[in-house]
C-alpha cells in the first residue's frame, strides 16, 4: 500500500480510502466487518463514514457497525485513521438536530463517538456548507472539540472554492488550523472541481478526497456488463454518455486493464489528490480497487483520457483569457 500526507498535515493515510456508505443498507454487518478486516490486511488505514449513513430511517447504523468492529479489539481502532461527518438532520423531528450550529456539532459529535465506540475522531468533516451559521461559531465549537481531544483534524465536503477560502480566512483570524481536507465528487465524468475547488485546496494545503470516483459505476465497465445482461440501472446516464464510455472501455482494453482500474489510476494521478473513496459492497470490489494502485498511466494515456472526457483549466482561464 502507498501512503501520503493528508493535505498539509503530518498525518499519513493510505492512497485508498475505504468508504462505508454501503454498510448496513446494502452490505450485512458480518460482510462489512470482513471487508474492514481485509482493508487492514491490504494496508488501508483510512476509513470514511458519516453520522447520517445507514439508510432511510436508520441514520447512524453505519457508524454503529464500524463501532462494533472497533470493539473487537486487535488494534482495529489504533490502526485506523477514522473520518466521519456532521451536517445532515438526524431525523428526531426537533430543530438543531442537524447543520453546523455549536449545539448541533456538540450533540452530534458526542452521538457519533458513542456509536463508533471511540473517544476521538481523527478527521471530522462538515458534510455540507451551512449558510446560516457564522464561521466564528463553527470554529469556536471545533476549537472546544479539539481541546477536549475529541477531534484531531477538521475537513469539509461538497464545498465550493470560495467556501474553502471563507472558512480558512475565519480560521486564520482565530489562529486555528482550519480545514485540512475537502471531500468532493470527482471522476473522469465529473470534473467541475478542477475550476476552483482544486486550486483553492492547493493554495490552502487541503488534501482532496474524491467521492464517486467511478461515477456510480459508469466507469467500471458498464457497457460490457450491459452486454452480459448484468446491468439494468442508470439507463439514462449510460445513453447520455454512451459514446464516451465506448471509447473509454476500448482504451482500457488497449491498455490491458479493467476500466475501473484505469478510472482510479487516473484520479490518483491528478493534482492535490490524497485518496479516492472506494465504497465496496463485496470483497471482490475491494480486491478490484486495490489493483488500481499498480496501474501507472503515461502522458499519452492521460492525454487520450482527457480527449474522451475533457476537463477544465483553472478558472478564469477556463472561460476567459
Amino acid at each position: 500500500m502507498e501512503f501520503t500526507h493528508l493535505g498539509r498535515t503530518g498525518l499519513k493515510v493510505s492512497r485508498l480510502c475505504l468508504g462505508t456508505m454501503n454498510f448496513g443498507p446494502l452490505t450485512s454487518e458480518a460482510d462489512s466487518h470482513a471487508i474492514m478486516d481485509a482493508g487492514h490486511d491490504k494496508g488501508i488505514n483510512f476509513f470514511d463514514t458519516a453520522n447520517g449513513y445507514g439508510g432511510e430511517g436508520h441514520r447512524g447504523r453505519t457508524e454503529e457497525i464500524v463501532g462494533r468492529w472497533f470493539a473487537q479489539g486487535g488494534g482495529r481502532r489504533e490502526r485506523t485513521v477514522l473520518a466521519t461527518k456532521v451536517y445532515g438532520d438526524m431525523g428526531d423531528d426537533w430543530p438543531n438536530s442537524g447543520k453546523l450550529s455549536a449545539l448541533s456539532i456538540r450533540r452530534n459529535l458526542d452521538a457519533s463517538l458513542k456509536r463508533l465506540q471511540t473517544d476521538y475522531v481523527d478527521l471530522y468533516q462538515f458534510h455540507h456548507v451551512d449558510r446560516d451559521t457564522p464561521w466564528d461559531e463553527i470554529w469556536q465549537a471545533l476549537e472546544v472539540a479539539v481541546a477536549q481531544g475529541k477531534v484531531l483534524y477538521v475537513g469539509s465536503s461538497n464545498f465550493a472554492g470560495w467556501h474553502i477560502s471563507q472558512a480558512q480566512a475565519a480560521a486564520e483570524k482565530r489562529n486555528f488550523l482550519g480545514l485540512v481536507s475537502e471531500q468532493s465528487k470527482y471522476s473522469l465524468l465529473t470534473r467541475a472541481i478542477e475550476l476552483e475547488v482544486i486550486p483553492a485546496a492547493e493554495h490552502y494545503g487541503l488534501g482532496i478526497i474524491p467521492w464517486s470516483p467511478l461515477a456510480g459505476g459508469l466507469l467500471g465497465g458498464v457497457l460490457r456488463k450491459e452486454n452480459e445482461g448484468k446491468r439494468r440501472q442508470q439507463a439514462d446516464a449510460i445513453e447520455r454518455h454512451r459514446s464516451q464510455l465506448e471509447q473509454f472501455e476500448k482504451l482500457a482494453a488497449e491498455l490491458g486493464h479493467e476500466p475501473g482500474d484505469i478510472a482510479l489510476a487516473w484520479i490518483l494521478a491528478q493534482r492535490a489528490i490524497t485518496a479516492p473513496i472506494i465504497g465496496p459492497r463485496t470483497m471482490e470490489q475491494l480486491d478490484a480497487a486495490e489493483r488500481a494502485l499498480s496501474v501507472k498511466l503515461d502522458e499519452e494515456a492521460l492525454a487520450k483520457l482527457d480527449a474522451i472526457f475533457p476537463g477544465h483549466k483553472t478558472a478564469p482561464e477556463d472561460y476567459a483569457w
